[in-house]
């Protein structure tokens, strides 16, 4: 994708003008509202404590809390540097300013808020599949992706992402979490291995 907006020099897709032209005529209450407290969610100190909140789920003991605390911090942190590096790289224009229902800066590809959103609700679901029941924990999944990608459409309806930005924002999410599964032995140290239980010799009758 980044190949492709950068042989076109950031000019859109024709599915990507059309998604443009359907939010700005949608821009009507209370959806714009709605969409606004959401895409706030999507940056800021949210999904940093959303990290934190991985690291004090997944951690064993206060140690064992900080270095999962700082290794998911750092994940969303890293990756946010990755995603500004690619934006600066690439320039791609956003939108027209007269169609945003948003403030917004900086360049386009790929989209902050569908990123930084993308991987602090992979780290929270992390973090949760490692302290709960796989069958709670599959729920709060489930929520959490519906949470970045609801963040992720509301830059697009918002008007000031194309879709391509946003797509791009999740995929480099998704290849960014599965990196950091590299980071979990250090996150999450295995415990010391527990003594097996001495068991009594069997008895030998002896034969004369």
């Amino acid at each position: 994708m980044a190949l492709t907006v950068s042989l076109r020099h950031g000019a859109p897709l024709a599915p990507e003008r059309a998604a443009l032209h359907w939010s700005t005529a949608h821009h009507g209450e209370p959806q714009r509202s709605l969409a606004r407290a959401l895409t706030a969610t999507g940056s800021g100190p949210v999904p940093y404590l959303l990290a934190v909140l991985a690291g004090l789920l997944a951690g064993r003991g206060a140690v064992g809390r900080l270095r999962a605390v700082i290794c998911a911090v750092t994940v969303l942190a890293v990756g946010q540097a990755i995603r500004y590096g690619l934006m600066e790289l690439l320039a791609r224009p956003r939108p027209p300013a007269e169609d945003w229902a948003a403030h917004a800066s900086g360049y386009a590809f790929p989209s902050g808020h569908a990123t930084t959103s993308a991987l602090a609700a992979g780290i929270l679901a992390w973090g949760i599949a490692r302290r709960a029941r796989p069958a709670v924990a599959r729920t709060w999944c489930a929520v959490l992706a519906l949470w970045a990608a609801g963040v992720g459409l509301t830059r697009v309806y918002l008007g000031v992402h194309w879709p391509g930005d946003v797509l791009a924002g999740w995929l480099l999410a998704a290849t960014l979490l599965a990196l950091a599964l590299l980071l979990e032995p250090f996150a999450r140290p295995a415990g010391p291995a527990r003594p097996r239980s001495a068991k009594a010799p069997h008895s030998a009758h002896s034969h004369e």
